[in-house]
């Protein structure tokens, strides 16, 4: 069974920066699709960035392009989500996601972390 810990989160004031982590056991970054979603008071959970099985492929919502880098550490296991220029409407709860296919439905969710960014 996969499990992803999520940490990084705090507050941060509008324009600062965190890197979120994501450590998994039970299985291997090297052969899973990997995901970070938010989810803020009131909306649904949204994708965020993600990165194929290759590692060679990258998404990222139109919201974050510029300023969120989303890479891996293969060796230590561990997804991260630079995140850069914060803004207020960056605040959510974030969750690290994996799959072992790029084309079904992430099947592995870690517990989430929290994101304040002040203004």
């Amino acid at each position: 069974q996969v499990q992803l810990v999520e940490s990084g989160g705090g507050l941060v004031q509008a324009g600062g920066s965190l890197r979120l982590s994501c450590a998994a056991s039970g299985g291997t970054f090297s052969t899973y699709r990997a995901g970070w979603f938010r989810q803020a008071p009131g909306k649904e959970r949204a994708l965020v960035a993600q990165i194929r099985r290759s590692g060679s492929t990258t998404y990222y919502a139109d919201s974050v392009k510029g300023r969120f880098t989303i890479s891996r550490d293969i060796a230590k296991n561990t997804v991260y989500l630079q995140m850069n220029n914060l803004k207020p409407e960056d605040t959510a709860v974030y969750y690290c996601a994996a799959s072992e296919n790029d084309y079904v439905a992430y099947k592995y969710w870690g517990q989430g972390t929290q994101v304040t960014v002040s203004s």
